[in-house]
């Protein structure tokens, strides 16, 4: 997608308030990617990512950027956490796991894409399929009617939903259950890593015919995509366009831990380093090279800082933003401007129960002081604080709606509806006051 810096700034800010250092600097790491792509081959190898580290408090939006800054763009994207992960030699994930995961991810972005280009066609067949079950099925009332007429009044049928909780049976592959055969690696089936060794075995199932159709539908989409085309794809996808969110850098960052617990910090930062300087990691769809992904690293850091890391792995991220903890305006303009806002949710869940409401000005600015007071006498959790806020907010008049047909019910929510019904949570605050 050919979007400018400042239109990608844009887009981000309808998701996450502030934060305007962080979501320029990802946005300038996205356009160089275009830029890149855009050079001769020659040159392109020699222009590396220029990884970014954030650093700031829990719940301020260090993950949703990334994760947006994905989404915009359909690139594949992986979370993971950097306390997962151990020094080779000990017991748990192994680094290159992150590498696997976002193969994974780019394997079934690329299918997806595909599958909707032949979904039209997908359809027919699987409708075609369908139609001969339940045609048979059906023989016994077909007296003697003609057979197309009779055809066509049931493919009508069958698109209109007509037939959508009718059972049939019909046989379907029997997909073998994933496991997770490299730890840290992503869950894999035995059937693919044998391949045609071990053809998918069928079996026969009772379905309604709504099943069935997007069983068949799924079954035709995947006969109809090449899938060493798809391999392929998601291979290149994810060397030039993957994106690996490492959370939590911070908790590996300490430098002078001997035994116990903490005894593979450092080694976790020199197995990670190869990762993000650029090395070739083997994945059930292909090899993968990490020189052109990009790494966004995150964390706190409350007790360590940048300069705790390694300093190899410290010059793998050139780009460092720090996040500021959320203010009392922050917490207004989430509740109010962000696309699906909280406010917004909570709306549309009780609207099922015919209940409207309605938030006064009034009741989200206190919303917003409540959180933002309870993030500085308790934990900081930025903008999650919300919801613990939300959830005491309406606990009433969600545990009590529901259960009835009855006219709309319109709940006005003012300044006073909020200090009635938060009273516990700013009661607690008060007395932490004086807790040392």
């Amino acid at each position: 997608m050919d979007l400018s810096p400042r239109q990608i700034v844009n887009r981000l800010d309808k998701y996450i308030i502030g934060q305007d250092e962080a979501k320029k600097a990802v946005a300038i790491a996205l356009r160089n990617r275009y830029r890149r792509a855009q050079l001769p081959a020659d040159v392109r190898e020699e222009i590396t990512p220029k990884n970014i580290i954030m650093k700031g408090p829990t719940g301020v939006g260090k993950t949703e950027i990334a994760r947006r800054l994905a989404k915009l763009v359909r690139a594949p994207f992986v979370k993971v956490e950097a306390t997962k992960y151990t020094e080779v030699g000990y017991v748990g994930k192994d680094v290159e796991g992150m590498i696997r995961d976002l193969a994974e991810c780019a394997y079934r972005l690329v299918k997806a894409e595909k599958e909707e280009e032949v979904k039209a066609k997908a359809q027919a067949l699987a409708e075609k399929r369908v139609m001969k079950l339940l045609l048979e099925a059906k023989k016994d009332e077909r007296g003697d009617l003609a057979k197309d007429v009779f055809e066509n009044n049931l493919l009508d049928g069958l698109r209109s939903g007509a037939y959508d909780n009718f059972i049939l049976e019909m046989e379907v592959v029997d997909t073998p259950q994933q496991m997770e055969l490299v730890p840290g690696g992503a869950a894999i089936s035995i059937g693919s890593i044998f391949g045609d060794m071990f053809p998918g075995k069928k079996k026969k199932r009772k379905l309604s015919v709504k099943e069935a159709l997007e069983i068949a539908r799924e079954e035709e989409a995947g006969k109809l995509v090449d899938d060493d085309a798809v391999k392929s794809e998601a291979v290149y996808r994810a060397e030039n366009d993957g994106i690996v969110f490492i959370d939590e850098i911070d908790k590996i960052a300490g430098k002078d831990n001997r035994g116990g617990a903490d005894v593979s910090r450092e080694g976790v930062q020199r197995d990670i380093l190869p990762i993000v300087e650029g090395s070739t990691v083997v994945t059930k769809y292909g090899p993968v090279k990490t020189d052109f992904i990009l790494f966004i690293a995150a964390g706190a850091f409350h007790v360590a800082a940048i300069e705790d890391l390694i300093p190899e792995l410290q010059g793998r991220f050139p780009v460092s933003v720090e996040l500021n903890s959320l203010t009392n305006e922050d917490f207004v303009r989430i509740l109010t401007e962000t696309e699906n806002s909280l406010t917004f949710q909570y709306k549309q869940l009780l609207s099922v129960d015919h209940i409207e409401l309605e938030f006064e000005e009034s009741a989200i600015e206190k919303i917003a002081e409540i959180a933002v007071e309870l993030n500085l006498t308790s934990e900081d959790i930025g903008a999650r604080r919300l919801h613990t806020v939300m959830e005491y907010l309406l606990e009433d008049i969600s545990f009590n709606a529901g259960g009835g047909d009855y006219p709309t019910f319109t709940l006005k929510i003012d300044q006073k509806y909020v200090e009635e019904h938060l009273k516990k949570l700013t009661s607690d605050r008060d007395l932490k006051r004086y807790v040392l």
